[in-house]
């Protein structure tokens, strides 16, 4: 199985907790992404908690992590990861591939 490091993105995975994060955060509440909550209950979290460093992240819990990602990036109809600094670049960037169709 592939680890977590060997990963050819290039958004680092401490980014990648920041976002998911910051999702978790301000929209787990969120009536729109409540499918998308619901499915990542532990994915979110565990990013929170290793963006706040109150756990240190094992090789597991970038699993759930990175899948998460993922799940966001096709979800937001993202097929390239570009190096993503915030979620708010994730969102504009989502909108005007959406707005184009």
């Amino acid at each position: 199985m592939e680890s977590p490091d060997d990963r050819d993105e290039l958004t680092s995975f401490e980014t990648v907790c920041s976002i998911l994060a910051e999702l978790w955060s301000s929209y787990r509440f969120d009536k729109d992404l409540k499918d998308f909550i619901e499915y990542n209950d532990l994915g979110l979290p565990i990013a929170f908690a290793i963006d706040a460093e109150i756990v240190e992240p094992t090789d597991l819990a970038k699993n759930y992590v990175l899948e998460t990602w993922q799940i966001l990036l096709s979800a937001l109809g993202v097929e390239d990861d570009i190096e993503w600094k915030s979620l708010e670049q994730l969102f504009k960037y989502s909108e005007g591939k959406h707005k184009g169709k």
